[in-house]
């Protein structure tokens, strides 16, 4: 059985919910062809309800795209989930990501739930044509104001970064924008780190402190310098002004910024799927034991 009849049966099984050889025979009966194999299926009885709403969608697509009604430069940063990668690489699923953008770009809702809303309509269709379940996971709607917005995609849509720089050209902006997707700051710069965390991380370190011999006898002001040192370094790998610059390391963003009087006001990087808990299926042992 080849790979792509495997991928194939797969999807098919996620869209119908019918049995493994069931779906093989379906896909060989139609020339491999998803819709009609699914069709298929109906017609024979084979496809049972899908519970869609139970399924996990942490496949998907982030994309920076940018208003092509207006002047301005206006872009949204969006994440869209699907279940599987299949469907994730598809034109179908692409373009549905894009018409998504398009309604944020044009009515600007404030939070997910009402963006949800206004796109329902897009995410029902899609899902009776693709057969599977989709979630408009978060957005961030970006405004030049007085600066340039750059943007970069990696990966097809696996990452996708968007900043707001004043004072930068547009291939500095795309420099500092593949910087953050290859280097994920989670800050601007070492300040802006919440006072909590900071706290809840200096208790780490004394906690860790107690058992280092080297540290064992310090006097309390020098052990809190030097437990303050340790902080921030930690944190300055989180900090996009500390980091070592992508296309220069003898220079830091924050130096690269100095020297170009440039000023990042925003940035936002969406990774696919992170945070979201993948089911894990065991499929190819499911295919050995269906094929024996």
């Amino acid at each position: 059985m080849a790979d792509s009849l495997i991928d194939l049966i797969k999807v098919l099984r996620e869209r119908t919910g019918a049995g493994l050889m069931d779906c093989k025979g379906a896909l060989l009966a139609n020339d491999c062809d998803l819709d009609k194999a699914g069709d298929w299926l109906r017609e024979k009885g084979l496809a049972k309800a899908a519970k869609k709403a139970d399924r996990i969608a942490a496949e998907g697509l982030a994309l920076a795209v940018k208003c092509n009604k207006c002047t301005c430069g206006t872009t949204v940063v969006i994440e869209v989930n699907c279940e599987t990668d299949f469907v994730a690489k598809g034109e179908a699923f692409h373009d549905l990501v894009e018409s998504v953008a398009r309604v944020i770009l044009e009515k600007r809702p404030a939070t997910v739930e009402e963006a949800k809303a206004l796109t329902e309509g897009l995410f029902t269709d899609a899902t009776v044509k693709m057969g599977e379940k989709f979630d408009l996971r978060r957005f961030e709607i970006l405004e030049k104001g007085n600066g340039i917005i750059g943007s970069y995609i990696h990966m097809g849509g696996k990452i996708a970064v968007g900043l707001v720089a004043e004072g930068a050209d547009e291939e500095l902006a795309k420099q500092l924008a593949m910087h953050i997707a290859a280097n994920n700051p989670q800050y601007l710069k070492l300040e802006d780190v919440p006072a909590e965390i900071r706290e809840h991380e200096m208790q780490i370190q004394k906690e860790a402190a107690k058992t280092d011999e080297k540290l064992a006898n310090k006097p309390a002001p020098v052990l809190e310098k030097i437990l303050e040192g340790k902080i921030n370094k930690y944190f300055s790998e989180m900090a996009l002004e500390s980091q070592p610059f992508l296309l220069d390391d003898s220079k830091t963003v924050g130096q690269v910024l100095l020297e170009k009087k440039v000023k990042i006001n925003k940035f936002v990087r969406y990774q696919v799927g992170e945070g979201i808990e993948k089911r894990k299926d065991d499929f190819a042992s499911e295919v050995m034991a269906q094929s024996k």
